[in-house]
């Protein structure tokens, strides 16, 4: 079966439920926590490989535990990760959730932000069927990305706000080209007027536009599709690498030959069944839940 590449970062993440946000000097108590791997590109390669289509995660890691019970973890859930060590901590995130579904998040950047350009130079091609990425890597992102454009490999970008400083501008080597730009809410403030249009601009072909409980748009120059969360999936417990799910699970369904609005719908589905549990990729549905949730809404309308 085609498989899907995901290049860029991996995380240990720490979720604590707090009934508030500590004031200044305050002490909180919770015995609600999840500890585990995460980090956008890593998230996207669980879900994809969770919705049936062998996933592979092209990153580095750290030389500390942090980093052993990531590649562990990943490991167990199917991932194939393909990792350079690198002397120096795992990048970490502590998220704060409050029990209304609040979060905050702190993200201590270390080394397995990216993957080198030397790992981008030499990662084999052979039967990937897509690639995505978040740019936290210029210059080794568009490495990887000019051998998938020269072997006509489609990739898709995550266009965190972290990966916004130096505007568009900055990463025109890599949306030249792009097949899906997949853009949330606070990236699409950062971008000003028009995201979107500024996207078809720069060479993206179609935009994924998240906006939370509302769901997703399909967005190509021509027109503009919303594809909204199902009804019974609402509610909120913990939307930590929700969006990431989406976009996992957008890739694996067009490898799988669904079209972009059905690949949408699937995806919706899957990242609000997340919002539903504590955490991140373990609160991640199989592809028979997902399903199974789609086929109940289908015969109630």
């Amino acid at each position: 079966m085609t498989s899907a590449l995901f290049a860029g970062d991996i995380s240990f993440d720490t979720t604590v439920l707090v009934d508030h946000v500590p004031e200044p000097d305050e002490k909180v108590l919770t015995t609600e926590f999840v500890e585990d791997v995460g980090g956008v590109a890593s998230n996207a390669a669980a879900a994809c490989q969770l919705a049936g289509v062998p996933a592979t995660l092209l990153c580095s890691l750290g030389t500390d535990q942090a980093a052993a019970t990531c590649l562990a973890n990943l490991t167990r859930r199917g991932v194939t990760v393909r990792h350079e060590p690198v002397q120096g901590p795992t990048t970490r995130a502590l998220i704060t959730l409050e029990r209304h579904g609040e979060k905050r998040l702190v993200l201590a950047t270390g080394v397995s932000m990216y993957p080198t350009t030397a790992q981008c130079r030499s990662v084999p091609l052979d039967g990937v069927g897509w690639l995505h990425t978040a740019v936290y890597d210029v210059s080794a992102s568009a490495t990887l990305i000019e051998r998938c454009r020269v072997a006509g490999i489609p990739w898709s970008i995550d266009l965190e706000p972290a990966t916004l400083g130096g505007g568009l501008d900055a990463l025109a080597s890599t949306l030249r080209g792009t097949a899906v730009a997949f853009v949330n809410t606070r990236a699409a403030a950062v971008l000003g007027t028009g995201p979107e249009r500024q996207l078809f601009a720069a060479g993206v072909q179609a935009v994924v536009r998240t906006d939370g409980a509302v769901g997703a748009r399909w967005c190509v120059p021509a027109e503009q599709t919303t594809v909204a969360v199902p009804e019974a999936l609402t509610a909120i417990v913990d939307s930590t690498g929700a969006g990431d799910c989406l976009a996992g699970s957008f890739v694996a369904q067009r490898l799988l030959g669904h079209g972009p609005l059905a690949a949408l719908r699937y995806a919706v589905t899957a990242a609000s069944l997340s919002c539903g549990r504590l955490g991140g990729q373990s609160a991640y549905a199989g592809h028979a839940e997902v399903e199974a949730i789609r086929s109940e809404g289908a015969a109630k309308s």
